[in-house]
């Protein structure tokens, strides 16, 4: 395997009513280049979760073999995300002492105190997807954020923990695995969003994240630079085309072009009223919808999705403390108004979040709130390296062990057997 290969990460988004690949390469100069994009219809998910393993393995195949198409790269591995409504989260503290003879914390001592904050009940059918620090303390100075190198005798923190049904993640292991491929790593959608779409000073600030997907709207609130509280709202974008559907009575890819097409999230938005004409079924004239309609139905929906929001950032604490506002990304911020809704509905100002981070390649194709998740999969898995490893690498030198993941993958097969 020759260097370039080793340097190519493959995000997969794995999505309610999309499922979608990224394939990205790191350069000489540490910049991150585009190489390739599939994407194909998702039929086999729920809300996030998946229903139907036959359906899923298909729409996987079909967004990696248009990937390899584009990026003419043979694909083995990929970092996947994991979403629904099953995930939940919450705060955590763990405190270890320091042995050492000059009382010098370094990484091991970082990595037992992580493992004590484990130590939590949980149900036997949820496992932790991610521990992440919110600060370090040491000898009960607090506001530390990385205590490697220090000196005390005391070392504790508080993590934000994020689990998930075994279930729910072993059905995606298997459906990639079934498709040909291994999983390096699996990450929370919010959280892989949160890379292509926020910068640093917005996480500084205080800031939302809100990602409108087709099956659940996932919400991730970052202060001071770290991820404070995360959420995964069960209405989405589909909920949307359904209400359309039923409201205007046509087929679902009727309603789900008038929502892309023509919908508007914010009924005042609408300027122009002139009657959308769509063909009628089964040789009945055609039928005539008014735009104004149309955003009345829209527009509940989309409301009910951020006053969920609203209660979830208030629960969270900070909505005092988002400085930078709120960003929407995912496909259901495409729909027009929807900005303006936002903003009337949460009281904060509100922007589109755009993928971004990439220097050349396919940038101009990866540049619509649609491809985020994918685009921060690859982001999070080439900053984390530890976490979703760059290289395919074994013997563990010169890089980073794909052992890691394997195991970490192995360990939802395990729990499986114990409920």
């Amino acid at each position: 395997m020759n260097t370039i290969e080793q340097e190519i990460i493959v995000g997969l988004d794995i999505g309610t009513t999309k499922v979608c690949a990224v394939v990205a390469s790191v350069d000489e100069n540490g910049d991150y280049n585009i190489l390739g994009i599939g994407k194909s219809p998702s039929e086999g998910l729920t809300r996030g979760v998946v229903t139907n393993i036959d359906k899923t393995v298909r729409s996987i195949q079909g967004a990696i073999a248009e990937a390899e198409q584009r990026s003419g790269i043979h694909i083995q591995s990929v970092v996947a995300g994991i979403a629904g409504d099953h995930i939940q989260s919450f705060q955590s503290r763990g405190v270890v002492a320091i042995s050492g003879p000059e009382k010098e914390i370094n990484a091991s001592d970082v990595n037992r105190l992580i493992e004590d904050t484990k130590k939590v009940a949980l149900p036997s059918d949820r496992r932790i997807i991610h521990v992440i620090p919110q600060q370090f303390v040491i000898d009960g100075q607090d506001g530390v954020n990385d205590p490697v190198g220090m000196s005390g005798v005391r070392l504790e923190a508080n993590v934000h923990i994020i689990t998930g049904l075994v279930t729910a993640a072993q059905n995606i292991v298997k459906c990639v695995q079934r498709a040909g491929l291994h999983i390096r790593d699996m990450v929370l959608e919010p959280l892989a969003s949160s890379y292509a779409v926020l910068d640093e000073q917005e996480k500084e600030v205080g800031v939302a994240l809100l990602d409108i997907g087709g099956g659940t709207t996932d919400l991730a609130v970052f202060e001071d630079r770290t991820i404070r509280h995360t959420a995964v709202i069960p209405i989405a974008g589909s909920q949307v085309t359904n209400d359309i559907r039923k409201g205007c009575l046509v087929l679902t890819e009727q309603a789900e072009r008038l929502k892309c097409q023509y919908g508007f999230a914010y009924a005042p938005s609408v300027v122009d009223d002139e009657p959308i004409t769509i063909p009628g079924i089964g040789g009945r004239p055609p039928l005539e919808i008014d735009k104004r309609l149309l955003a009345r139905i829209i527009q509940p929906r989309m409301e009910e999705i951020f006053e969920i929001a609203a209660m979830e950032i208030k629960r969270s604490g900070y909505s005092r403390h988002l400085g930078a506002g709120v960003v929407l990304t995912g496909g259901g911020s495409l729909i027009k108004g929807i900005s303006e809704l936002a903003m009337e509905v949460l009281g904060l100002p509100v922007k589109i979040g755009i993928p971004t981070g990439f220097k050349s390649g396919l940038v101009r194709e990866i540049e619509n709130p649609m491809y985020s998740t994918c685009v921060g999969l690859v982001l999070y898995a080439l900053q984390n390296k530890e976490s979703a490893p760059l290289t395919m690498n074994d013997n563990g030198k010169g890089g980073f062990s794909i052992k890691k993941a394997v195991k970490k993958m192995k360990s939802w097969f395990e729990a499986v057997n114990e409920i």
